[in-house]
């Protein structure tokens, strides 16, 4: 049986639909882990104060969306956010959907002749130890200099030693999580945030604590009445347009979050995995305020997908307590992709790889304005995805439900939504993940969609 339960505050009429969306939500964001056996009909009930046909009614809306399933004599399971592709008002073949919700840098050609100029580079030079090492400390101290003088082209003082290199943005959030609070502890995000912090802090027994933001990003008088009531002990940020509404946080913003950071003692854990692709960025926090921010540097996003690396900056009196939970949750970066990524560094490939795709976003952007006209949302011009409100007459549900039968593929507004309050329903589309031709057409659907009504979806018989 599940811990997760829905929230009876949350319910609103009509109750068997908005309780089902609850489910949907928690199923995506992973509180409802696939397999996982949901509470039965009558107990739910007698639990929310409903009847067992409202609950009913929601447990056959949740399947028919595919998102659960029911066993004779066994109950009802999860089959998981990914099932909905099994439900029958989908194309039955992947390649017919146009698939605009994974976030993905813009890839051509050049990307995997270079992914493969890369690997010939790799054959020739790769040393002993990183083929046949188990030791961090015998891989990595070379990498770590390369690692600090990148960081210094950005602003970003840092000591070697305090630079732990992880296959990705993910490893690094889950290390830094792990090093900043003791289970039980909280964990202050903002209402809109990363998607894996929701199931992260779940999995580590943290409390997430989803904070007021406007259109800067976090609002500091929201984080200082959450830290005033002493449960949080970290921040976790994306000022750098990797943040659902793509909004860059202005310097000021930046400094009167550090203030009530250094007020109430809290880290800030800074997730900056787009860095040198947007060039206009105001300083780091860890330039800011390098005594208490764990900074994480990504490559995925600004070079090509195939190459998962980032680099976790903490300071000096957590570098230790860093390195030691990244060594128990991963041991140690792939070290021959660390090879290459210390050469692309070296030799300018990676600077030269952020332009193009700084370039190419900057192109998908004058397509969305063009395909989606006023409903295009207010963004960062080289962000890699639109965050997009919708009209009050959808539901974040109905409408991706929809744009699936239609074959495109969009994100629900849930997955990143940390927090109920202030909850206006919207979607988020990736500009990356489709080809540019397949992408307009997908927009050209999406922006339909928006002036439209919605429909029921019907199950065929």
């Amino acid at each position: 049986m599940t811990n997760w339960n829905p929230d009876p505050a949350l319910l609103h009429r009509p109750a068997y639909m908005s309780l089902a969306e609850q489910f949907a939500r928690a199923i995506e964001s992973g509180a409802l882990p696939a397999a996982a056996r949901l509470t039965p009909h009558r107990k739910l009930a007698n639990d929310l104060g409903l009847s067992v046909q409202t609950v009913s009614r929601a447990y056959e809306e949740l399947s028919r969306r595919g998102l659960i399933a029911g066993e004779i004599g066994r109950g009802s399971f999860v089959l998981g956010p990914g099932a909905e592709a099994r439900q029958p008002y989908l194309p039955e073949r992947p390649g017919e959907v146009i698939d605009l919700s994974i976030l993905k840098p813009v890839v051509e050609e050049m990307h995997l002749n270079r992914m493969r100029q890369g690997f010939a580079w790799l054959a020739e030079n790769i040393t002993a130890s990183s083929a046949l090492s188990f030791r961090p400390n015998m891989v990595m101290p070379r990498h770590r200099k390369v690692a600090a003088d990148w960081l210094a082209r950005q602003g970003v003082a840092a000591d070697p030693a305090s630079i732990s290199i992880t296959n990705g943005a993910t490893p690094a959030i889950t290390a830094a999580l792990m090093s900043v609070a003791p289970s039980g502890a909280g964990i202050a995000a903002e209402a809109l945030t990363h998607h894996s912090i929701m199931p992260l802090c779940s999995y580590l027994g943290l409390h997430l604590e989803g904070i007021a933001m406007d259109a800067d990003g976090m609002r500091p008088d929201a984080l200082d009445e959450a830290a005033r009531k002493g449960a949080i002990r970290s921040v976790y940020l994306q000022p750098n347009v990797i943040n659902p509404l793509a909004n860059l946080m202005g310097t000021d913003r930046r400094r009167e979050l550090i203030e009530i950071a250094r007020r109430h003692d809290l880290t800030i854990i800074e997730n900056d995995i787009l860095n040198v692709m947007i060039a206009d960025r105001p300083p780091a926090f860890a330039a800011l305020a390098p005594e208490r921010v764990l900074h994480i540097c990504g490559f995925t996003k600004i070079t090509l997908p195939g190459l998962r690396l980032a680099y976790l900056t903490a300071p000096p009196r957590l570098a230790t307590t860093v390195a030691n939970r990244h060594l128990v949750a991963n041991w140690m970066a792939t070290p021959p992709m660390v090879d290459l990524l210390s050469h692309w560094i070296t030799d300018g490939t990676v600077a030269t790889l952020a332009a193009w795709q700084r370039a190419a976003l900057a192109q998908r952007h004058t397509v969305a304005r063009q395909v989606l006209g006023d409903a295009m949302p207010t963004c960062h011009p080289h962000s890699l995805h639109l965050w997009l409100p919708l009209p009050p007459r959808w539901t974040e549900e109905s409408f991706v439900a929809q744009a699936r039968l239609q074959g495109v593929a969009i994100a629900s507004g849930g997955s990143f939504r940390s927090t109920e309050k202030g909850r206006r329903d919207a979607i988020r589309i990736s500009l990356g993940s489709a080809r540019e031709e397949e992408m307009r057409r997908g927009l050209g659907i999406v922006s339909a969609l928006l002036a439209d009504e919605p429909e029921v979806l019907l199950t065929p018989i």
